[in-house]
């Protein structure tokens, strides 16, 4: 990534603005704008997080918002109420107050003498869902957005559900904010003892998300409010859409270019959940550049040409071994002018035809081990690995070597005519690149709860030996097979831990299957180019403990017990400017025993620690899930320290009734 340390105007930055919410609530604001705004005024961007401007996002927040001021806007990063050095307290995730707190900051921007009254909202993953949110609201002042890793469906392509099958990232998320929102503020910025009585506040109102969750099953109100697409004409403000293929949120790109009536483009690159200009697998892409052009047009009406870009912008990955980690992926940028794309045609592969003796399809429990995270963001072992572990345990409709490649674009689908032996059941379908010597790379996945196959709303309970209809439709690619190479549909009951198992062992009569294969034409070059990479000064920290990542799958030989541990150290830093110094490690366990469903347990334990000359505090939480066949079985708790005095512990204990259909 190139540095630039010269921009057009001169960069003032304010640690910590306080915005007053009309409740009286203080959320603190970290600010860069042009030194002259006051005199020549600029529009505002917002990025409105949960996750901490002084030590969480500062990294990237270093590289972005000087950058944006530099080039005359004023960049403000809030952090959400109950988060970071702002006051109150966060209940829930989208809540209507944190949108309204959204609006609210957007109109205090708009009305700033600093300000021309036009503001943008950008955002990757919670910043992402939460623009796209906001914009439905329609704030008076906002004109653009730039969502990246978001989501238009918070049900049914989110963190808790997909297909209508219970992720196991539910609970991790749920976890993760348990830790992340049990973090202090900082004293140098609420000052004396003040920062005390914020934060122990902060841990007696801490919610466990988790059975909150839980009970809503099905794609209820709870999960449509803030859902953008049950109205797409609501946003109004234009939208550029990002995504990665090694990213959980690489449909929603296609969503919004298809649906959004106001302007609309998306991009979706080999990247993870990161933003795109620092992002891996390579390429990395001038993210920053391609944003002032969108900021430029919107706000400020210069003519930039991005009307004329493509609508659909991805990245066709080529072939690779399977690997834990890839640091680069070979491929082509590839275009299309509208989408969805003329230029796509849809190939039907029968894979067992009308009157085929059925495929018996009955999983061991740990299938899906070879899976990788269901968004990985560690830049290290968390990848799709080899899928032959996982296509053992499967039901495997291998196609005829290619004599020549082809580029897949597109959500590819399979439909099924199938009976399960069990009211309720899961079907997972992945479609894998063999490799001549064998070896399987994933190229997609979809998962459905079969009682889900008509309605997430008003699922339907299967009815054992009777035959139904279902269509699974896997997530958005863009992937080259070379000749030589295989297609291979691979068809399990179980996706472990992706996602959570039904309650009994399932076997499932496959009497009908057929894949839909997206094509595009072969693209022979790149048909778009983006700028390299560029950036502002970055983050001066000094490393006082190296981060590291692990993964390690162990087979108990007396219980038959499988176990993916995990350990994600993400290092501890000190800021070379403010002197705060950070660290946080996670460690996850995943369990199941392959014949039994009830089996299956998680369990995390995170870390959090913060220091300074003398201060030292750390946080300790805890949290596990279980099940018998009527109830999730969760349970939870914080410590929290300063020095070696424990000052806070609670514990969570809950079970929720368990949807089985």
């Amino acid at each position: 990534m190139k540095t630039v340390t010269e921009f057009p105007r001169k960069v003032v930055e304010f640690p910590d603005m306080g915005i007053v919410m009309p409740d009286g609530c203080r959320l603190s604001a970290r600010v860069w704008m042009p030194e002259d705004a006051g005199d020549d005024p600029v529009p505002a961007i917002l990025e409105h997080l949960p996750y901490r401007k002084r030590d969480g996002t500062i990294f990237r927040d270093q590289l972005t918002h000087p950058y944006f001021a530099g080039h005359g806007y004023a960049s403000i990063r809030v952090d959400m109420r109950g988060n970071g050095d702002s006051e109150g307290l966060m209940d829930d995730e989208y809540s209507e107050r944190e949108l309204q707190d959204a609006c609210d900051v957007i109109a205090w921007a708009a009305a700033q003498p600093w300000c021309n009254g036009s503001v943008g909202m950008m955002g990757i993953s919670w910043g992402g869902f939460s623009c796209l949110q906001v914009a439905a609201k329609q704030p008076p002042a906002l004109k653009a957005v730039i969502s990246l890793c978001s989501t238009v469906d918070r049900y049914a392509d989110d963190i808790h559900y997909k297909g209508g099958c219970l992720l196991l990232e539910n609970f991790g998320w749920a976890s993760t904010m348990l830790s992340y929102s049990s973090r202090p503020p900082d004293p140098a910025i609420a000052g004396g003892n003040r920062w005390r009585d914020l934060w122990l506040t902060r841990l007696e109102n801490q919610p466990f998300l988790l059975p909150l969750w839980l009970s809503h099953q099905h794609r209820d109100a709870y999960w449509k409010r803030g859902s953008i697409c049950e109205d797409f004409s609501a946003v109004k403000a234009a939208v550029l859409s990002i995504g990665g293929w090694h990213d959980g949120y690489r449909n929603t790109i296609s969503h919004l270019v298809t649906n959004i009536q106001a302007p609309v483009k998306g991009i979706v690159g080999p990247w993870i959940h990161k933003y795109p200009h620092y992002a891996a697998p390579k390429p990395a892409i001038g993210f920053l550049q391609e944003a002032l052009r969108w900021w430029d047009r919107w706000l400020k009406g210069a003519e930039t040409g991005v009307e004329a870009d493509p609508d659909y912008r991805a990245y066709v990955m080529d072939s690779v071994r399977p690997a834990r980690w890839h640091p680069e992926r070979p491929g082509r940028w590839v275009a299309e002018q509208e989408w969805p794309s003329p230029n796509i045609s849809i190939e039907a592969i029968e894979l067992v035809p009308d009157g085929a003796k059925p495929s018996i399809v009955a999983s061991p429990q740990t299938c899906g081990l070879a899976g990788g995270e269901y968004f990985p963001f560690t830049f290290g072992p968390e990848l799709p690995g080899d899928q032959r572990p996982d296509d053992a345990l499967s039901v495997c409709f291998d196609q005829p070597e290619l004599t020549e490649a082809i580029d897949i674009v597109g959500a590819p689908e399979v439909e099924v005519q199938i009976a399960a032996d069990r009211p309720q059941a899961n079907i997972a379908v992945r479609l894998c690149d063999v490799h001549p010597d064998g070896a399987a790379e994933l190229i997609s996945y979809g998962v459905l709860n079969l009682t889900h196959r008509n309605s997430h709303e008003f699922p339907k309970a299967l009815v054992p030996g009777e035959i139904v209809s279902a269509r699974v439709v896997l997530d958005q690619c863009a992937y080259r097979v070379p000749a030589g190479h295989k297609l291979r549909i691979a068809v399990s009951t179980a996706y472990w831990p992706m996602i959570w198992p039904s309650p009994e062992p399932v076997t499932l009569d496959l009497s009908k299957a057929t894949l839909k294969l997206p094509l595009r034409p072969l693209a022979k070059a790149n048909e778009v180019s983006f700028t390299e990479p560029e950036g502002a000064p970055p983050w001066a920290t000094e490393t006082t403990r190296a981060a590291n990542s692990e993964r390690h799958v162990d087979r108990d030989e007396k219980t038959g017990t499988v176990t993916l541990s995990i350990t994600d150290d993400f290092g501890e830093l000190r800021d070379l400017e403010h002197g705060l110094v950070h660290g946080s490690i996670v460690r996850e366990t995943w369990a199941i025993h392959p014949d039994d469903p009830l089996s299956a347990k998680g369990s995390t334990h995170w870390t959090q620690t913060f220091s300074r000359n003398e201060w030292l505090v750390r946080t300790e939480t805890f949290a596990e899930m279980r099940c018998d066949a009527q109830n999730f079985i969760l349970s939870g708790r914080i410590e929290a320290y300063e020095g070696e005095n424990l000052v806070f512990e609670r514990d969570f204990e809950q079970k929720v009734l368990r949807a089985l259909v």
